[in-house]
Formats: C-alpha cells, sequence, structure tokens
C-alpha cells in the first residue's frame, strides 16, 4: 500500500494547513514517500492566484550539494579519485590545496563558510576562474578535520572538481548522471514555469517583499537548483535507499554515515558525505536542508523504514523545522508499520554448532545466525561491544557496524577438537577462560578459586 488512508490525510492537511497560517507562507508543498512511492501530497497557499502543484518549481538551495556529492562519489566509485585525495592533487593552485575531498563533503574543511565579496545568495556570481582567482589566503577557521563548520564556498570547489573531472559544467554532469536516471526531468538551475516567486514575509504586516534571483556562477553548487514535490519526492526515495543503479547501496549508506557531530546543546544531528543528518523519536534521518533569499526547503529519509517527507516554500523565514518531523509523527500515530512476518529459514550444519555463548573472558556473549551466512556476536545482558558480522569467500566473516566494524572474526578449530573465535586478537571460547584454548596471556594453572 503506498497511498495514506483519508483520516490520515486529513490529519496530515491539518498540520500543513496550520504551518502555513501561523508561519504566513504565501505557499507550501508537501510530501510523504513510503516504499518508494508517494503517499501523500498536500499544498496550502497560491502560486499566481491558483493552488500549487505536484509540477511547481521552488528553489531547493542547499539540497543542492547532496546531489553534486552524489557525483564526486560516483567518481570515487570510478577510481577518478580518492576521498582522502587532497584537492591540490586534482585542482593544483587553491588556498585548499591541503584539504581532502572528504573534508569538503562532510564539512569538516575548516574553510570559510562564505566566499570572499558580496553577500553572494543575492548576487550575480562569477565563473569558476574568476572565483579561484579571488581566493586569497586567510580563507581557513579552523584546522582541517577539528570540527564540523558549514561551508558553502567547500561545495562551490567541490563542483569545479566535478566539472573538470568530467570536462563538462557540473549541472551538465549532475543533470545526466544522476536527475535524468532518477527521474527527475523538472529539476533545473533556474526557474521555468509554472514556479512559485520567492519572497520575504514583512515580520509585522501582511505584505511580501520579492526576493532577488541570479545565476551564482561558480557557487552555484551550493544552492542553484530548482524543483518540483514530485522530483523532490524522487529524492527522498533515493536518499532512502531506491539508488535506481545511480550509486551502489553501499555507497549511499557511506554518505549517510556520520562523519562530523554539529555540536550544539545537545549531540542530535551532524553531516555524512553530503547529507545532513538528524536523530527524531528513534528514527535516524538522512537529507538535508534547504534555504535561499524566498525559498525554504527539506529532505529527510528514514532508510530502515523506508520512508520519508519533505517541503517547498517560497518564503525567506519562518517553515518550523518541526513541520517535516510532525508529519512523520502524524504518520506513524495513525498508520503504524508492521513488523515484517517472522519466517523461518535454513542454516547450515556447521553454524548451527556455532550459536550459543561464547566467552570473552569473564564476559557472555551470544552468537546468532544472520540470513547469508552472517552472524551477531552481543553481550548478554546488553553490556558490551555488539556487531553484526557478514559472511567471506575465504570463510571468515568481516565486522559491519558497532565496535569491530571492517574487523575480520575467524573461527579456529584446533586438532585436539576444541574451538575458539579469533576476533582482531581477542579470543572468544566456549568457557570463561578456556584453559584448552590458546587465550593470550595464559591461564592461572590453579583454575577459578
Amino acid at each position: 500500500m503506498s497511498k495514506v488512508e483519508e483520516r490520515t490525510a486529513r490529519a496530515l492537511l491539518h498540520r500543513l494547513a496550520a504551518e502555513q497560517a501561523e508561519s504566513r507562507v504565501p505557499s507550501l508543498a508537501a510530501a510523504l514517500v513510503r516504499g518508494g512511492q508517494v503517499a501523500w501530497l498536500g499544498f496550502r497557499g497560491r502560486v499566481d492566484g491558483e493552488s500549487p502543484t505536484a509540477d511547481t518549481q521552488y528553489r531547493i538551495g542547499s539540497i543542492t550539494k547532496s546531489m553534486v556529492a552524489v557525483m564526486v562519489m560516483r567518481l570515487r566509485d570510478e577510481g577518478a579519485l580518492d576521498l582522502l585525495d587532497p584537492l591540490g592533487k586534482h585542482m593544483p593552485g587553491t588556498p585548499a590545496d591541503e584539504v581532502t575531498v572528504a573534508h569538503l563533503l562532510s564539512h569538516t574543511s575548516g574553510l570559510t563558510a562564505e566566499p570572499p565579496g558580496m553577500w553572494w545568495e543575492r548576487t550575480p556570481g562569477a565563473p569558476a576562474d574568476e572565483l579561484l582567482a579571488g581566493l586569497g589566503s586567510g580563507l581557513s577557521r579552523h584546522r582541517p578535520g577539528r570540527r564540523y563548520h558549514y561551508s558553502n564556498l567547500g561545495f562551490a570547489l567541490l563542483g569545479e572538481l566535478v566539472a573538470r573531472k568530467r570536462s563538462m559544467p557540473w549541472e551538465q554532469a549532475v543533470r545526466e548522471e544522476v536527475l535524468e536516471p532518477l527521474g527527475m526531468t523538472g529539476t533545473t538551475t533556474r526557474p521555468r514555469a509554472p514556479h512559485a516567486q520567492g519572497y520575504a514575509v514583512h515580520p509585522w504586516a501582511d505584505v511580501l517583499l520579492p526576493e532577488p534571483e541570479n545565476d551564482h556562477g561558480a557557487m552555484a553548487p551550493a544552492g542553484q537548483f530548482w524543483s518540483t514535490p514530485v522530483d523532490l519526492a524522487r529524492w527522498t526515495a533515493f536518499v532512502a535507499g531506491h539508488t535506481g543503479g545511480v550509486l551502489s547501496p553501499d555507497t549511499l549508506a557511506e554518505m549517510r554515515e556520520p562523519a562530523a557531530v554539529d555540536d550544539g546543546e545537545s549531540w542530535v544531528s551532524g553531516y555524512g558525505l553530503g547529507l545532513q543528518l538528524v536523530r527524531h523519536s528513534g528514527r535516524r534521518l538522512a537529507g538535508h536542508t534547504g534555504s535561499m533569499p524566498g525559498f525554504l526547503a527539506t529532505v529527510w529519509a528514514d532508510p530502515a523504514a523506508d520512508l520519508g517527507v519533505l517541503f517547498l516554500a517560497n518564503t525567506t523565514s519562518g517553515v518550523r523545522a518541526s513541520l517535516t518531523k510532525d508529519l512523520l509523527d502524524i504518520l506513524a500515530a495513525h498508520e503504524p508499520a508492521l513488523p515484517a512476518e517472522w519466517l523461518p529459514g535454513t542454516a547450515d550444519a556447521d553454524l548451527l554448532a556455532l550459536t550459543g555463548p561464547w566467552y570473552w573472558g569473564p564476559s557472555a556473549y551470544l552468537l546468532r545466525l544472520l540470513p547469508d551466512r552472517g552472524v551477531s556476536l552481543t553481550p548478554v545482558g546488553g553490556q558490551g561491544r555488539a556487531s553484526r558480522f557478514v559472511a567471506q569467500p575465504d570463510g571468515t566473516w568481516l565486522g559491519l557496524d558497532g565496535y569491530y566494524a571492517g574487523e575480520t572474526l575467524r573461527v579456529v578449530h584446533s586438532p585436539e577438537g576444541g574451538v575458539h573465535i579469533d576476533l582482531n586478537t581477542f579470543v572468544f571460547t566456549r568457557e570463561p577462560y578456556d584453559a584448552s584454548a590458546p587465550v593470550p596471556g595464559g591461564v592461572d594453572e590453579g583454575g577459578w578459586r
């Protein structure tokens, strides 16, 4: 089932209507995406005297960055660059030569947030060669890797990196390799009809001021794109995991991994590789917010639930950050997801023999089987290091998460018939400190007493 129930749709529309009225937004569009399909679309306000539609364009601001980041990851997967490469290896001569591609993607480069010159979001932009020529020393605000510091300039550099690697404008590469394969034909660098006019709403009166719109030149990769509700729904489905062949699922999952924490009063948000991250009501959401003069937009996806939410608005400020999360909460309250049915599977005898208790010293762990000969190792009582492991062709297992992510688990059989687990030098045995196993440091000959 894709579409929401009528009762749910009414509650969702009520929340959207309250946002549009209370925050005084000229027009507002929102959507929920479930299972890769649009489950609900809602609209309030007016664009040129009419209700906006699924095909009405709004500017999406920094959501553009995520699309540029996908192009960078495609280049990485092809072997055209490495995330640990310094920018100077591919674009020599900038003041950011020593900053890595990963630093730029995760906003940990330490570069200044904005480019030198006038307020770039409200003025026409310069071409890349002019922007780069105007970058002098003093662009760094922090040591690379020290902390999360959002940098629009950093993504301008990534856009130019894409352009040089593809020998075409960055937007052409993104369009041909990302947008078109995902069916996002309504996403463009400049507005096309029908589109919303961007406005500032007077803080103390119900009047509007049209905001400027320009081609931002070399800064465009930081926030140039316009999109539609239906196109942004396709993007939301992509972030949730419906990659459409644009990226491998593993690469997209890598982009959603936290690379930096946005350190505020509490650690609830951060940044991956071109994707913002946030926790809400037990959900781990990935996506991006966007703002440009006259426009606000947000995309959040919950890959674990195959669910997403978005909104688009033509106002410079005012839409509450709680809107998207409230829409997710309404859906959860009205149509809670059913747990997947449990079905019995199959297991090889050699794996069944490994299930049950194991001991890391005196600490008890349980080994359970996962699909495709995978295993999990979890502490009894929940205190300790838990990880899942995927089977490898050589008979070992590779850690997927937790403390042992990327580490190798081996099951070792001794000539005498004993068995133990070697997990990156740690030895797990069938009994606490089994003297018959090669426990590092040995086992006291006197035994337990």
